[in-house]
């Protein structure tokens, strides 16, 4: 059975598919096969950050970009945040705000 691919918002999932062509391509072919095998591909796709909090890891010839996600009981992968990085560390904000809705995500679906 597959797992199925969900955005927090609509406004997550137009910045995300919006994306510069190399890396919104990289997005499509990395969440294709995160339904086929599962969210965890592993260094250097994706990595956990804790708590239930994980990033997909996005490099193209625009640059990199960050894409947080967490997961849901009934094979749901829930897309949070995503950005293109301008600096070698995670903006603390940006990493805020998925953390933030994780937890709403994850009250609303125990």
């Amino acid at each position: 059975m597959d797992h199925v691919i969900a955005y927090f918002s609509d406004q997550v999932e137009q910045d995300i598919l919006g994306l510069p062509d190399t890396l919104a391509a990289r997005y499509v072919v990395l969440t294709r096969r995160m339904v086929a095998v599962g969210p965890h591909l592993g260094e250097p796709h994706t990595k956990a950050l804790g708590e239930g909090l994980f990033e997909l890891r996005l490099k193209g010839a625009e640059g990199i970009a960050r894409v947080f996600f967490c997961t849901l009981i009934g094979r749901r992968i829930v897309m949070l945040h995503g950005f293109v990085k301008k600096s070698n560390r995670t903006p603390p904000k940006a990493l805020a705000l998925a953390f933030l809705r994780m937890k709403e995500v994850k009250h609303e679906n125990p």
